[in-house]
């Protein structure tokens, strides 16, 4: 009787739940993305990027052109570039992590699998908790992948239930900030007739990765079943 009593207690989300899930889906989300005073309530924006250095000086004329690059250098290689890669990766999962663990402090995750749980459940196989992560994984493919391996470390999620969530992030993932910052100009390019080269709208495409994505995990989550039900045979 006690351990229900402690579970329901446990269970119980309170007003400040829902507002961090709400702050987690607008900071996680990019809606805020923007070098306007609200854009620190944006993930990207806060997280920021590196700085440049110099690579290289050449002299033309009285004019110097000076060439700059990441702090990987340029015309990197192998294990030593892919090592360098590595650490650029650093600061954004630790930032997301820091993030959800503040959030889930107030409730956030809580409130989130009991909202979304019945919306994740029947579409994908996965509870309500990855919703943060599915939001992160919308614009972030390093801010999704950190705070999903935190939800299989944590146990809110199982080994199958990682492997349909891994699906839908493997494909297309941060569908929304690369499609409408590489993918936007493939709408502007004409044929030789005048015409539209893309005959469609941005959104029609957004829709089409988003319902696709959908489609991809329930795949593995088919699999999934099929394989438990060959073996339990």
């Amino acid at each position: 009787m006690s351990d229900k009593v402690e579970n329901a207690t446990e269970e119980k989300v309170g007003i400040g739940g829902y507002i961090a899930l709400v702050f987690a889906c607008v900071f996680f989300s990019g809606v805020c993305a923007s070098t306007q005073w609200w854009g620190i309530f944006d993930f990207t924006t806060l997280n920021g990027a590196f700085g440049k250095v110099v690579t290289s000086v050449t002299q033309n004329g009285e004019a110097l052109k000076v060439t700059t690059s990441s702090f990987r250098g340029a015309a990197g290689s192998g294990a030593i570039d892919g090592f360098m890669f590595a650490l650029t990766l650093v600061p954004t999962v630790m930032f997301a992590l820091a993030m959800i663990t503040v959030l889930d402090h107030y409730g956030a995750l809580r409130a989130a699998r009991q909202l979304l749980t019945p919306v994740l459940r029947p579409l994908m196989g996965i509870p309500g908790s990855c919703g943060l992560a599915l939001i992160a994984s919308l614009q972030s493919t390093d801010g999704g992948a950190a705070l999903t391996r935190q939800l299989k470390d944590s146990g809110e999620i199982t080994e199958h239930e990682s492997d349909i969530f891994a699906m839908f992030q493997l494909s297309a993932d941060a569908c929304i900030t690369n499609f409408f910052s590489s993918g936007a100009v493939l709408f502007t390019l004409t044929a030789a007739d005048g015409s539209l080269a893309v005959p469609t709208s941005m959104g029609v495409c957004l829709g089409l990765m988003l319902v696709l994505k959908v489609v991809g995990a329930n795949i593995v989550r088919f699999l999934g079943v099929f394989r438990s039900k060959k073996k339990a045979a």
